[in-house]
């Protein structure tokens, strides 16, 4: 700095002019004062213009050497504070001082930089370091480990201090992991089960032998990590468990759960097919360019040179890049070559897009009479004369031209009385068994009542269950009965019990002709939050032939929803999150009855409050939650926050279950969910793995707030998620814990 003592020297007046002098690099900032001349009144200028330039010199952190010269000012030169965020500043005689950067930072103090505690591995082996401004946590404490949420801040502590995580012993208290007769011997974060225990050998269960059983009692023939497993129908069938994928009789591992192995096998199965993506899930294998590489991790799916992010034609090779107008798709993949259509919709997937195609729906009607123009109905049919035809018509027998749907199930408003005695998500006008839970509306016989209140379904006088019943073909009429092999079921179901053309063996619902395949290529978008702009709404891609699901955009929370309902139901896929970017909400549905009623299933990574403080601050914890949705308001602030929120909010959502682990979804990792609905008793149970590993279970949740509906994709402010190889079954079996749940807890069904 410059001493006040020379502010007594000399200089000319030309030896300081404005714009005379710069810092160079700040590097030397010498400043010779000549000390034979005086300073007058005129030079004040002059010299605050050196005092700046002094003080810009101090903000590089160098010194300027030569003659000292002091500048006084009045002001108090600690404010504004000059220095780090937090740091204490004192004024000196000749300038500031900067204190000590907090804890957690190194630097002068007026510049304080991070310090990354992860480098001095705080955490349990295994168990992911996040560094934070300023600190760290560590990630709960692995699956077979037990420990408290780990967190500090500091390099010194971070050395001093590491997170403890205790193994768990499987193999005490009443948990009895192996079978009857075998040893249970405790691992370091799991257990084995060894032989069977010395001196059983004359009394060994089936448990205990060396060779593995079906369930049909026939040694098993699968691979040694294969399950075998009964199908509907009777058959013995292999299938490889979470995180292998193969035929069953030759499984391999598989990392990103799509159901393809990360290597080829020794089989002919298209099961054995080395996945062409090892690490992201495309469960259909698209690869347009067929390179070999998947298009989900191909950066120039269609190989022309062009990379995907600056082509607009992804999947289709077009080096001119040709766009006559304008839109998102050249013209080589553009479905309207000159009308701009940057949603590419195509309702009869006749190659021609709905904006420029004069028959969007392919009926022969051209649009401009069509009553259903995105439906076709080559009838016309147009019940109450509202210019909507009834195949598209919310209220067929009721006029409303305008079509409005303020909830989303797809009922009119006029005609919507929201009057469901039975809950199953189907007002009682228009529930074909209004008493009777049956979400699904199945009528095997159209004869106006449903199955399930229906004592002969097919209607050929033959009972379903009284005398002279049961009909052995109760969903095709065969009055006969006939039974060629005596396997009690009827000659005209053999292996096709619904007749729907697709074999037992591999339809969805064997019970149902109008479900076969697991099939999301049509689907219903729910904006959640439709007011206003704080996001922009989700953006759906569906692949594989409706059996794979991509969300590309940071929005709204939304949802894709298929439009078939179902009763009981076993819903599955593998999630996955394919980008570093943004740590949100991602999960599924079921039960959804309208967009104000439906079961959610969310994953957080991190712990966040939401953006936007109206109409309530909403807090969202890491980790996934189960959440009956019950909204008075529908879609809209009140519902977006509560969505967020972890936690109860009253008329909003009740949060049914959370994952006590507190453990976020990780980047670009695979995870595989399986979840049971049975809605006739309000059981519901999800699992959730990582690879092989059981990473979160539910348990048995008791709940009746909705009794059965349609399966969809959630999603919440994050991008790039992937719901990819989804399935679902039809199945109201009840499963075997439900009555061992009731009868520990001792307690009827939660409401």
């Amino acid at each position: 700095m410059i001493s006040s003592s020379h502010l007594q020297t000399k200089k000319t007046r030309s030896a300081f002019r404005p714009g005379s002098h710069k810092c160079e690099n700040c590097s030397t900032c010498k400043y010779m004062v000549p000390k034979t001349e005086v300073i007058d009144r005129f030079e004040v200028k002059e010299i605050t213009f050196l005092k700046n330039t002094v003080m810009e010199c101090d903000a590089c952190g160098l010194h300027a050497t030569g003659p000292q010269i002091t500048i006084t000012a009045s002001r108090n030169r600690c404010i504004p504070n000059p220095c780090f965020s937090g740091v204490s500043c004192t004024e000196t005689a000749t300038g500031y001082q900067c204190g000590a950067c907090p804890t957690g930072y190194t630097g002068s103090g007026s510049h304080c930089t991070d310090i990354d505690e992860c480098k001095a591995n705080p955490c349990f082996p295994r168990v992911r370091c996040v560094n934070t401004s300023p600190g760290f946590h560590c990630d709960p404490c692995p699956i077979g480990y037990i420990g408290k949420r780990f967190q500090g801040v500091g390099l010194e502590f971070a050395r001093a201090n590491k997170q403890v995580c205790e193994d768990i012993n499987e193999c005490e208290g009443g948990n009895k992991p192996c079978p009857a007769n075998a040893v249970c011997v405790n691992t370091k974060g799991s257990y084995k089960c060894s032989s069977c225990k010395a001196g059983q050998e004359g009394q060994q269960t089936s448990a205990c032998k060396t060779e593995r059983r079906c369930p049909n009692g026939d040694i098993s023939k699968c691979h040694e990590k294969a399950d075998c497993v009964m199908e509907w129908d009777g058959t013995i069938v292999c299938v490889c468990p979470v995180g292998w994928a193969g035929n069953g009789l030759m499984c391999a591992k598989d990392t990103d759960i799509d159901g393809f192995p990360d290597e080829k096998l020794r089989c002919s199965d298209v099961k054995c097919r080395k996945d062409n993506c090892v690490t992201v899930p495309n469960s259909g294998q698209e690869d347009a360019d067929n390179d070999g590489i998947g298009d989900a991790c191909d950066d120039d799916a269609d190989g022309d040179g062009i990379p995907n992010i600056q082509d607009n034609c992804v999947y289709v090779r077009n080096v001119d890049q040709k766009n006559a107008d304008q839109d998102n798709f050249g013209d080589a993949c553009d479905n309207c070559r000159n009308v701009k259509n940057d949603n590419q919709k195509d309702a009869d997937k006749d190659g021609k897009g709905d904006v420029c195609d004069d028959d969007m729906d392919g009926d022969k009607i051209k649009n401009n009479v069509d009553n259903c123009k995105i439906v076709p109905n080559p009838d016309q049919k147009d019940t109450d004369g509202d210019g909507v035809g009834d195949v598209c018509d919310s209220c067929p027998t009721v006029r409303n031209p305008d079509q409005a749907d303020a909830d989303n199930d797809l009922v009119g408003d006029v005609c919507d009385t929201n009057q469901d005695r039975d809950g199953d998500g189907h007002q009682d006008s228009r529930d074909n068994c209004p008493s009777d839970i049956n979400s699904s509306q199945l009528d095997t016989d159209r004869d106006g009542m449903g199955d399930e209140c229906d004592d002969d379904d097919d209607n050929d006088g033959i009972p379903d269950v009284s005398p002279p019943g049961p009909d052995n073909c109760r969903l095709v009429p065969n009055s006969d009965q006939k039974d060629s092999n005596g396997n009690g079921i009827g000659d005209a179901c053999e292996g096709d019990f619904d007749k729907d053309a697709i074999v037992d063996k591999i339809d969805v619902c064997p019970e149902n002709a109008e479900i076969t395949l697991t099939d999301f290529r049509d689907y219903q978008t729910v904006v959640l939050d439709p007011e206003g702009d704080a996001q922009i709404d989700p953006n759906w891609i569906v692949l594989n032939e409706g059996m794979e699901i991509v969300q590309t955009m940071n929005s709204d929370p939304g949802l894709a929803v298929g439009y078939t309902a179902f009763n009981g139901v076993d819903f599955e896929g593998t999630f996955h999150v394919n980008t570093e970017t943004d740590d949100d909400y991602a999960g599924f549905i079921f039960g959804y009855q309208d967009s104000s009623s439906f079961y959610s299933v969310m994953w957080k990574q991190m712990e966040q409050t939401y953006w936007q403080a109206n109409p309530f601050r909403a807090v969202a914890e890491p980790g996934i939650q189960l959440k009956a949705v019950k909204s008075t308001t529908g879609p809209g602030e009140y519902l977006r926050n509560s969505l967020w929120h972890t936690g109860d909010t009253v008329n909003q959502v009740k949060l049914l279950w959370k994952d006590p682990r507190n453990a976020g979804w990780k980047d670009k990792t695979s995870y595989r969910w399986f979840l049971q609905h049975r809605p006739q008793v309000g059981y519901i149970r999800a699992r959730f793995f990582e690879g092989p590993e059981l990473v979160a279970d539910s348990g048995v949740i008791l709940d009746t707030t909705m009794r059965g509906g349609r399966l969809g994709v959630f999603c919440f402010s994050q991008e790039n998620i992937i719901w990819s190889n989804l399935r679902y079954r039809c199945n109201d079996t009840i499963p075997n814990d439900y009555e061992t749940f009731k009868r520990s807890e001792g307690q009827g069904l939660k409401h």
